[in-house]
């Protein structure tokens, strides 16, 4: 196995990786900022719902928070130029991350992504070609550093298929039933999506797709209409779903699994040619061995719901990091009681007063922002004047159709349980014959 992680390859499929990343990323960047959403997420709210760990992760000032992002969009386009790509690499892995730690409410797949693969490449040879600083026209290198990037993205597909083996999304077509049907009003395609069979088609389509697509990539006869057909898929996902930037990510990603020869054929065809002096790069003996890791454990996080009880999709414990890819479609409603156990008064709190619609919508299906909220009435009613209060709250929610069900115990006092790894035994099981 080491020697094989060992052996020379060509890393222009690394560098062209690096130009379309740091250009999906700069876009993404500008297109955040356009819209508003940095105001809206992360400098009008009043309450930020914290990643477990990570509570002293807070929003900078308002002219901070711009700030950040600026350099981070401006790290993007140095890493898709390759100058100053180290700095600028660390710099665009340190803002993502801290800014997709601020708020657990605004968690998506896709930004946990970019965070492992920035957080690759900033220890990856990915500006030795095709960048302002390269001195050589050709590189090569050992496996093990197209190898990390090919097997993190290969796992996304992956355990995105392995999650759709199940029963919601098979034998009822849920969510994309409901997901297709909200699309029936679309010229010419729209009748299409409302026919009973189509969202069954999808389903198992979607599912075989991700689970064959680790496989056909690697091959190299299977390669390019694998990744056509990928393509066609992301482009449809993102018409259809509106997923911001992931589709184009994954596109981009799929760029990793072609040959250097493969891009040297279709460049020369463009008129620009590689050949010329070769750069070796090597690393250091224990990089194969470390990347190794890195895989494994990345395959072992996504299997971390099995240590706990009920269905992942409805209780959330070990849902995120784990590749579960449109898999629910979930909302709910949460009204909070707070208890002071001293007057035995008692006063009935919406959550839109303190939060806003995206964090409402998002706490009230999520036991863990529930939690979090729950704590934070009782620090704001002990800071007027209301000790010890008691936090309990009834939280209806839908699961891919199902009728509404509690999803929290109403006689726990949630401000008496504490956040951790440890299963939450206050959270009610899903009647899976409701249906």
């Amino acid at each position: 196995m080491y020697a094989r992680l060992q052996r020379p390859m060509d890393l222009v499929p690394l560098a062209l990786f690096r130009m379309a990343f740091g250009a999906v990323m700069a876009i993404g960047v500008v297109r955040f900022v356009a819209k508003g959403w940095v105001h809206a997420l992360y400098i009008d709210p009043v309450f930020h719902f914290s990643y477990w760990g990570f509570g002293w992760v807070v929003p900078l000032p308002a002219w901070a928070m711009y700030a950040a992002f600026a350099v981070m969009g401006l790290a993007a386009v140095m890493m898709m130029v390759g100058y100053g790509y180290r700095i600028a690499c660390a710099a665009f892995f340190v803002l993502f991350t801290y800014i997709e730690l601020i708020d657990q409410a605004y968690y998506l797949n896709h930004y946990y992504l970019v965070s492992l693969l920035s957080s690759l490449l900033l220890w990856l040879p990915a500006a030795k070609l095709l960048s302002c600083e390269a001195r050589a026209r050709s590189a090569t290198g050992p496996a093990w550093i197209l190898f990390a990037l090919r097997a993190q993205v290969a796992l996304v597909y992956f355990f995105a298929g392995v999650a759709k083996l199940q029963g919601d999304w098979l034998l009822r077509a849920m969510p994309l039933r409901i997901w297709l049907a909200a699309n029936a009003d679309w010229p010419l395609v729209g009748p299409l999506l409302d026919l009973p069979w189509v969202p069954y088609a999808a389903s198992w389509m979607s599912a075989a797709l991700d689970l064959a697509a680790p496989f056909l990539l690697g091959n190299r006869r299977s390669r390019l209409p694998a990744y056509a057909a990928l393509c066609a898929f992301h482009l449809a996902t993102a018409a259809l779903f509106h997923l911001g930037l992931f589709p184009w990510l994954m596109i981009a990603c799929g760029l990793l699994f072609f040959d250097g020869s493969d891009y040297r054929r279709l460049l020369a065809c463009l008129g620009v040619q590689l050949a010329g002096p070769t750069a070796v790069v090597r690393g250091p003996r224990w990089a194969p061995w470390l990347m190794v890791l890195f895989i494994a454990g990345q395959c072992l996080l996504p299997l971390r719901h099995w240590l706990y009880p009920g269905a992942a999709r409805w209780t959330e414990e070990g849902f995120r990091y784990a590749w579960q890819v449109m898999l629910v479609e979930k909302s709910g409603h949460a009204v909070f009681t707070v208890r002071d156990p001293a007057s035995k008064r008692e006063w009935c709190v919406y959550p839109n007063e303190y939060l806003t619609p995206h964090q409402e919508g998002q706490m009230a299906f999520q036991p863990d922002l529930l939690l979090a909220f729950a704590h934070f009435l009782a620090a704001e009613f002990a800071r007027q004047g209301v000790a010890g209060a008691q936090v309990r709250a009834e939280v209806f929610v839908s699961l891919n159709g199902r009728p509404p069900q509690r999803l929290v115990d109403p006689h726990v006092d949630l401000v008496q349980c504490a956040e951790g790894l440890w299963p939450k035994p206050w959270i009610l099981p899903l009647s899976m014959t409701a249906l």
